[in-house]
C-alpha cells in the first residue's frame, strides 16, 4: 500500500513546490511593477510621509494633553482661580487639531497626485503592451480579458492607491505612535494592549489567507462576467441571427451568480472579522479600565492619566478596524496588479532586429526557402516550403480551408515569423528588416475591413498620414468608390462611426482598399479581401486592380476564382504544400486540381 502511495504524494508535494515558487516570482514580479511605477514620485512620496508623520504626532498628543489639563490646570483653578495653565492647554490641545488637519490634508492631496499619476503611466503602458505584442498573442488572449485589464482591473488599483493606501500608511502610523505614547505614559498599561495583540493577531492572520483565496477568485470572477459581456455585444449580429440570447443570457447568469457567490464569501469574511476586533477592543479598554481604576484607588495612577489611556487604548483599535475596510481594497488590488504585470511582462514572439538591414525602397521580391512554420510545436501548418516571387508579379493562392494560404500571407506581413528556414524580401531576411521599413513595403488588406471612428477623409488617410487630400481622392477613385463616398451626407467629411456602422460592408471593404493603395506598397496582400462585395461590385474593384496592381508584387488570397483572372501565376496549395503553379489560363485548360475548381466554380454560377 505504501508503495503505490508514496509516487502519488511525491507528485503532489512537487506540484505543490511549483506552485508556491510561480505565487512568490508571481509577487515578486508585481513589486517590482509597483517599484518602477513609484520611483518617478519618490519626492513626493517623502513629502507625503512627513505630513503622515507631523499629523499622526499632532493627533497622538490630544490623549496626553487631556490628562495634562486634568492633572495639573484644574488644581491651580480650583485653588488660585488661575485659568492661564488651562488655557495654555487648550490652545494646544487646538494647534495640535488644526496640525492634524491640515497635515491630513497635506498627504491626501499628495497621495491622490502620486496615485493619479501612477494609473496614468500604468493606462499607457497597457496600451502600448497590447499593441506591442504579436498576433500570436492576440489571438489567444482574447479582447475581454484585455479590457477587464484596462477597466476593472485598474479601476481596482485605483481605489485602492486613491485613499486605501493612505488610510493603511496613516493607520499603521497611528498605532504605531499610540502604542508609544501609551507605553511613555504608562507603561502597565501599555502590557494589557499588548497582551490583546495575541488575538487581534491571530483574527487576523486568518481573515488574511482566508480572504486572499477570495479576492483572487473575485477577480477571476470579474473577469469572466465582462469576457462574456463583451464578446456577446460584439457579437450581437451573429446571437440575435442564431436568437442565442437565452442561452446567452444563461452562461452570463453562471458567472454573474459565480461572482455574486465570491464576492458574498469576501463579505462574510468581512462580516466576522470587523465585529471581532471591535471585541477584543472593547474588551481591552474594560480591562485597561478595571487595572487602572484600581490603581487610582491606591493612589499609583493619576486620574487624567487613567483617562488618556483608556483613550489611547480605544483609538490603537481604530486604525485597525479602518485598515480591516481597506484590506479588501488591498487583495482586489493585488491581485489586479498580478494580472497586470502579467500581461506587461509578455514578450513579442515577433521582435525588433539588433542592428536592422536598411530597406528605404523595396522592389517586392520574395523568396521562400526551406520555409516551415508551426502555430502549435510538432504540428507544421507548412511542412517544407519553397518559393520564389519575382518583383512585380501578382500571384493568386487558391485552395481548400486549411491549405496554408493565409498562413503563407501572415508570414510575408511578418505577424508571425517562421519556424525554420528563411523568408526575403529583395533578398533580406525578413526577420533583419524594421518594422517601419517592413510596414511600408508590405501592406496587407484582410476580410475584415475595420474602420476606426472618424471621417472617411481620417479612415483613408492611415495609409499614408501626410497624404494631401487629392491624394486621397485620387486613391479613392482608383477603387471605384468616389461614386459612393461623394453621395454620403458629408462627403469625405462623413463620419463612419464606430467600425464603419455608417456604411455597408462592401463599402468598408472598398474604403480599406483605398487606405492600402495609397500607401503604395511594394507588397499588396488581399485575403479574401473581395469576399464581402457583390459581383458588380467585386468587377468594378478589379478593374481599379488591374491598374493598381501594376509593377507591384502582388498576393491575392480568394475563394472566387472570379479575382484569380487578373493573376499573372496561379499557386494551388494542398496542406501547406504547392501542388500546382502556372498561369490561370494553363490550369484552366488542364486537367488539374485547377481546372476541376474552376469548372465547380462555373457550374455554381449557372
Amino acid at each position: 500500500m505504501t508503495a503505490t502511495t508514496e509516487p502519488s504524494a511525491t507528485h503532489d508535494e512537487d506540484e505543490s513546490r511549483l506552485s508556491a515558487e510561480r505565487s512568490k516570482e508571481v509577487r515578486a514580479r508585481s513589486l517590482r511593477l509597483l517599484r518602477d511605477l513609484l520611483r518617478p514620485h519618490g519626492r513626493l512620496l517623502w513629502a507625503a510621509g512627513v505630513l503622515v508623520v507631523v499629523s499622526t504626532i499632532a493627533q497622538v498628543a490630544g490623549p496626553a494633553l487631556i490628562a495634562t489639563a486634568v492633572d495639573h490646570t484644574l488644581a491651580p483653578l480650583h485653588d488660585d482661580g488661575d485659568w492661564g495653565p488651562l488655557l495654555l492647554v487648550g490652545v494646544a490641545y487646538v494647534v495640535a487639531a488644526v496640525v492634524a488637519g491640515f497635515g491630513i490634508n497635506g498627504y491626501v492631496r499628495v497621495a491622490a497626485r502620486v496615485s493619479q499619476n501612477v494609473l496614468l503611466d500604468l493606462r499607457r503602458r497597457v496600451f502600448r503592451q497590447t499593441q506591442r505584442l504579436s498576433m500570436e498573442f492576440h489571438e489567444s488572449y482574447t479582447s475581454g480579458r484585455i479590457i477587464s485589464r484596462q477597466t476593472s482591473d485598474l479601476e481596482s488599483l485605483r481605489e485602492l492607491l486613491d485613499s486605501g493606501l493612505t488610510s493603511i500608511v496613516s493607520g499603521g502610523m497611528l498605532m504605531l505612535f499610540t502604542a508609544l505614547s501609551l507605553f511613555l505614559l504608562d507603561w502597565q498599561t501599555g502590557l494589557v494592549l499588548v497582551a490583546s495583540l495575541v488575538p487581534a493577531a491571530l483574527l487576523t492572520r486568518w481573515y488574511q489567507k482566508r480572504s486572499q483565496v477570495t479576492y483572487r477568485a473575485s477577480r477571476t470572477a470579474s473577469a469572466r462576467v465582462i469576457v462574456s459581456f463583451v464578446e456577446t455585444m460584439t457579437g450581437i449580429r451573429a446571437v440575435q441571427a442564431f436568437r442565442r440570447q437565452r442561452a446567452n443570457a444563461a452562461r452570463y447568469g453562471v458567472h454573474a451568480e459565480e461572482y455574486r457567490e465570491t464576492n458574498a464569501r469576501a463579505l462574510g469574511l468581512m462580516g466576522v472579522f470587523d465585529p471581532g476586533l471591535v471585541l477584543i477592543g472593547n474588551v481591552t479598554v474594560t480591562v485597561a479600565l478595571l487595572v487602572g481604576g484600581l490603581r487610582v484607588l491606591h493612589g499609583d495612577l493619576d486620574v487624567g492619566v487613567l483617562v488618556a489611556v483608556l483613550l489611547y487604548v480605544k483609538r490603537f483599535f481604530s486604525p485597525i478596524q479602518q485598515m480591516g475596510m481597506f484590506y479588501n481594497s488591498f487583495q482586489s488590488a493585488s491581485a489586479a496588479l498580478e494580472k497586470i504585470s502579467g500581461l506587461l511582462a509578455e514578450e513579442p514572439t515577433v521582435v525588433e532586429p539588433a542592428r536592422p538591414v536598411a530597406l528605404t525602397q523595396a522592389h517586392g521580391a520574395l523568396s521562400f526557402r526551406g520555409v516551415e512554420f508551426s502555430y502549435v510545436s510538432g504540428r507544421p501548418v507548412l511542412p517544407r516550403f519553397d518559393l520564389e516571387v519575382p518583383a512585380g508579379q501578382t500571384i493568386a493562392l487558391v485552395g481548400a480551408t486549411g491549405a496554408g494560404k493565409s498562413t503563407l500571407a501572415k508570414l510575408v506581413a511578418r505577424f508571425y515569423d517562421v519556424t525554420a528556414g528563411t523568408l526575403a524580401l529583395d533578398g533580406v531576411d525578413v526577420r533583419d528588416l524594421s518594422g517601419k521599413d517592413l510596414r511600408r513595403a508590405v501592406v496587407m488588406v484582410t476580410q475584415e475591413a475595420y474602420l476606426f471612428s472618424g471621417s472617411v477623409r481620417d479612415n483613408v488617410a492611415m495609409g499614408r498620414p501626410g497624404a494631401s487630400f487629392e491624394e486621397i481622392r485620387a486613391a479613392v477613385r482608383a477603387v471605384g468608390a468616389e461614386e459612393f463616398v461623394e453621395a454620403l451626407p458629408n462627403g469625405y467629411d462623413t463620419d463612419v462611426n464606430k467600425r464603419g456602422g455608417r456604411v455597408s460592408a462592401g463599402q468598408r471593404q472598398l474604403l480599406s482598399f483605398a487606405r492600402a493603395f495609397l500607401a503604395d506598397p511594394s507588397v499588396l496582400i488581399l485575403d479574401e479581401a473581395t469576399s464581402s462585395l457583390d459581383i458588380p461590385g467585386e468587377r468594378l474593384v478589379q478593374r481599379g486592380l488591374q491598374s493598381l496592381l501594376a509593377d507591384r508584387t502582388a498576393l491575392i488570397i480568394a475563394h472566387r476564382l472570379s479575382t484569380v483572372a487578373i493573376a499573372d501565376r496561379v499557386l494551388v496549395m494542398e496542406q501547406g504544400e504547392i501542388v500546382e503553379d502556372g498561369p490561370p489560363a494553363e490550369l484552366i485548360g488542364g486537367t488539374g486540381r485547377f481546372a476541376a475548381l474552376h469548372a465547380a466554380w462555373r457550374d455554381s454560377l449557372v
